[in-house]
C-alpha cells in the first residue's frame, strides 16, 4: 500500500509540472513557432481585407495616397524583430515610421519634399527623431541619398536595414509635387518603371542579406487600356535579384479621402467604357536571397 501511494503521489507531481519549450523563432521575426496558434492577428493568406483605416496610435488620414497602417503592422510583426531597422524609400506622411515606433522597431525614411519632412517630423518627439526615426530629405534613386542612408545606418550601429518598404506613386495617377525627380511626374510609364527600378536597386543594396522587402502598389487604367503596374514593378525587382515570396491582394477600403464620393461616376464610366474599377491593390513580398537549385 505504501509503494502504491508513493507512486500515485509521484504521478500527481509529474502531471502538475509544465513542460516549457524554449522559444523557437526565425532570424527575421519574434514569432515563437512553438506557440504559433497564439498569433491569430498575423495574416498568412493572399487576400487581406480591412473594413476601415486605423486612425489610432498616432496615425491619421492626412495625406492623399498613403497606405493604411494595418499593412505596416502586418509587415513589421511578420518580418522584423524588436529594434530592427525598417527602410522606407517613399516615406510620405510617415506611416511606416509611426508604426515602427509603436512596435519597438527603428526606421529610416526618405522623402523627396522638404515640406513633408518638416511636417512628418512634427509627429515625433525630438528624442524619437534621434533614436528611433530618422527622416532624410532626398531623391531615393540617387547615389547621394544612398550614401546618406548608409551614414545613418552607421550612426544607428548597423551596416544594413532589416526590412525594405516601397510604396511608390502609382505612375501619374496622383501628382505629389512639381519636382522632376518625383516618379509621379514621369513623361511615360516606361520612364516610371526605369526610375522605380533605380530606387529599388538602392533598396536592394541597403538591405541585409536574406531579409525581406515589401512593395505596395496598385494598377492603372490609361488610354483605354489596363496597365499592370504591380507586375511590371515585380519583374524589375526580380531583375535586381529579389526573389518573390508572395503576392497579396488587398481591398482599398480606407485608402483615400472621401472614399465612395465618386463611386457612381466611376461605375458609369466603367459601364460605358468596358472596364472595371479598381477595388484592390497589391502587397508583394520579396526576399534578398539566392534561389535554391531544383534537383533534377
Amino acid at each position: 500500500m505504501r509503494n502504491s501511494s508513493k507512486k500515485s503521489l509521484n504521478n500527481v507531481k509529474a502531471s502538475s509540472l509544465e513542460i516549457v519549450k524554449p522559444v523557437k523563432t526565425k532570424p527575421y521575426n519574434d514569432i515563437d513557432l512553438n506557440n504559433w496558434k497564439l498569433y491569430e492577428n498575423i495574416k498568412t493568406g493572399s487576400w487581406w481585407e480591412f473594413s476601415s483605416r486605423d486612425n489610432t496610435r498616432g496615425h491619421s488620414l492626412d495625406y492623399h495616397g498613403n497606405y493604411i497602417p494595418q499593412i505596416a503592422t502586418q509587415l513589421l510583426e511578420r518580418y522584423t524583430k524588436k529594434n530592427d531597422i525598417v527602410l522606407d524609400l517613399f516615406f510620405g506622411s510617415g506611416t511606416t515610421g509611426i508604426e515602427a515606433r509603436n512596435l519597438g522597431r527603428r526606421c529610416i525614411g526618405v522623402e523627396l519634399q522638404q515640406n513633408m519632412v518638416d511636417y512628418v517630423s512634427s509627429k515625433f518627439t525630438k528624442k524619437e527623431l534621434v533614436v528611433d526615426v530618422n527622416i532624410i530629405q532626398g531623391d531615393s534613386k540617387s547615389e547621394e541619398t544612398k550614401k546618406k542612408v548608409e551614414a545613418r545606418l552607421e550612426i544607428m550601429g548597423a551596416k544594413s536595414a532589416q526590412l525594405l518598404i516601397l510604396h511608390p506613386p502609382y505612375d501619374d495617377i496622383i501628382h505629389f509635387s512639381d519636382k522632376k525627380e518625383d516618379l509621379s511626374n514621369c513623361a511615360t510609364t516606361e520612364e516610371f518603371y526605369e526610375l522605380f527600378k533605380r530606387v529599388a536597386k538602392n533598396g536592394y543594396d541597403l538591405l541585409e542579406q536574406n531579409r525581406f522587402a515589401a512593395l505596395i502598389i496598385g494598377d492603372a487604367y490609361k488610354n483605354s487600356r489596363y496597365v499592370p503596374l504591380g507586375f511590371e514593378c515585380q519583374k524589375r525587382m526580380e531583375e535586381l535579384g529579389f526573389v518573390t515570396k508572395a503576392v497579396i491582394v488587398k481591398n482599398i477600403t480606407g485608402n483615400e479621402k472621401a472614399k465612395g464620393k465618386y463611386a457612381n461616376l466611376w461605375r458609369y464610366r466603367a459601364l460605358a467604357g468596358g472596364f472595371n474599377t479598381f477595388d484592390h491593390e497589391y502587397i508583394m513580398i520579396f526576399q534578398k536571397t539566392k534561389l535554391k537549385k531544383i534537383k533534377k
